[in-house]
């Protein structure tokens, strides 16, 4: 199941049309997008019940807007990729190093991000989506609290978040407005074979590829991520987790390279879409 918010109205993604599930289930679903995690088994049902896209308008990728609701958490994973580390001088982390990505920052696809200075990287990112509220969950049941997946960025300004020498501001430098885009849309997790998630991922500036992986090559996978995190905060329905990035971020290069206004951005991981963000001077 795709499910997006178009034009402020939680839909399905059909064969690239848009199925309003208030109106295809004759008021049975609201459109309200706020209401996104209390009905979304109900929104499961829906989809697996035969519903066509014939007669639905195709989709407009300019209607699409933030996938769920703000979430009250956003969380993002540090150097979880061998090659990222490898890439940082950092050792291996013997936990998962998490940081926060606060809410406000969380937009949708098409944004426009804004920026002021010459400082600000890019990290393509699979984004987890929890989907009931929960606390203490096991490695071995950490599937069932997951909703989705979707695409995202962990946008960075590198300034900003090592300010601080020796105690890097990760949450200030990586949460500046629409510093986690997020999208197309969701993709609910019995769309994968979450038995072995291996999924593409990659990334380019104005067409260029700069990132390329797998998620595979996860150093915490997502049931350890969403277990390590379940066991020391209450998780809500609706929470992000942005898993980290591979290698080829900007700072990781010679000479480190940067975003700037003009470019244009796109993150696409295999089984879920492609992520589209464009740069501006702020």
């Amino acid at each position: 199941m795709k499910v997006a918010v178009v034009n402020s109205r939680i839909s399905l993604i059909i064969d690239n049309h848009v199925v309003d599930v208030e109106r295809a289930s004759d008021g049975a679903l609201s459109s309200d997008p706020e209401t996104l995690w209390a009905q979304w088994g109900a929104l499961l049902a829906f989809a697996e019940s035969g519903v066509s896209a014939a007669g639905h308008p195709e989709l407009d990728a300019d209607a699409l807007q933030r996938p769920t609701p703000l979430p009250v958490q956003g969380f993002g994973i540090g150097l979880n990729y061998l090659d990222h580390a490898e890439e940082s001088g950092l050792d291996l982390p013997a936990a998962p190093m998490v940081f926060p990505k606060f809410s406000s920052c969380i937009v949708g696809p098409d944004a426009v991000l804004r920026i002021a200075s010459e400082s600000v990287d890019w990290e393509a990112e699979l984004v987890v989506v929890i989907g009931v509220d929960c606390f203490d969950v096991s490695v071995e049941d950490a599937w069932s609290v997951v909703a989705a997946l979707t695409v995202g960025q962990d946008f960075s300004d590198r300034v900003i978040q090592f300010e601080g020498g020796a105690n890097p501001q990760m949450g200030l430098g990586k949460s500046g407005p629409g510093f986690g885009p997020i999208g197309p849309w969701l993709v609910s997790i019995d769309e994968f074979d979450t038995s072995a998630l291996k999924l593409d991922i990659s990334f380019t500036q104005n067409g260029v590829t700069k990132q390329s992986s797998n998620v595979e090559h996860l150093i915490f996978d997502v049931p350890t991520l969403v277990s390590f995190l379940s066991k020391r905060v209450d998780l809500k329905a609706g929470d992000v987790i942005y898993t980290g990035t591979a290698a080829g971020i900007g700072w990781g290069r010679t000479p480190k390279e940067h975003l700037s206004p003009g470019d244009v951005l796109e993150t696409t991981i295999e089984g879920i879409g492609t992520l589209r963000t464009i740069v501006a001077a702020r």
